[in-house]
């Protein structure tokens, strides 16, 4: 592995590719958007987001030892639908009282051709089952006061049911109210820590 690196900036050239310097990078949860989406109804997008983000990501010499832990607080979840929102907190759904946070917590990174693979361990409801997400790294800049910023996106899809989130309701037409299959996208923007 080829490592090279510019002392005015916080990006590094590996094996050609630019990358963040390695070191510790703190969730920016105000630069952070993590989305849930289920069908409903079978056809349109429902969008559940949850602004309470936490977390760090420590970006090693190799990138392929890099790992990722983040924590979301679950009571902030918003599909501008109060109604919809209590739902999804109650026990039909992440039963928010004895569950209150979901967490990822990394497994490994790898490369396969130019894309970058995060695993890892997602825990929803007590239940924790491995994820794998798509990730693609934005690019880093300072911002206007100082601070050495990155950004990446994440997407994968997890079924709900395997973490025990299996409430819903048999359609006249054929099919069900809520779909199975989860499409989670996240945007973030991390703030360099050391």
């Amino acid at each position: 592995m080829t490592t090279t690196e510019s002392p005015t900036t916080i990006t590094r050239t590996v094996e050609g590719r630019e990358l963040p310097v390695a070191g510790r990078y703190e969730v920016d949860a105000s630069h952070t958007e993590v989305t849930a989406i289920a069908r409903h109804l079978m056809f349109t997008k429902v969008r559940a987001r949850f602004p309470g983000v936490s977390g760090s990501v420590q970006i090693a010499e190799d990138p392929q030892q890099s790992s990722v832990r983040v924590e979301i607080d679950l009571a902030t979840v918003d599909s501008r639908d109060a109604g919809r929102d209590e739902h999804l907190r109650s026990a039909d759904f992440f039963d928010v009282e004895h569950h209150p946070t979901m967490t990822f917590a990394s497994t490994g990174v790898r490369r396969e051709g130019d894309a970058w693979k995060l695993d890892g361990d997602l825990t929803v409801r007590g239940t924790t089952r491995p994820v794998t997400l798509d990730v693609e790294y934005l690019g880093a800049v300072t911002d206007p006061w100082g601070g050495q910023r990155v950004a990446f996106t994440a997407t994968g899809e997890v079924d709900r049911e395997d973490f025990g989130l299996t409430w819903n309701v048999a359609l006249e037409t054929g099919g069900v109210l809520v779909g199975k299959s989860i499409r989670i996208e996240i945007d973030t923007e991390l703030v360099h820590a050391g």
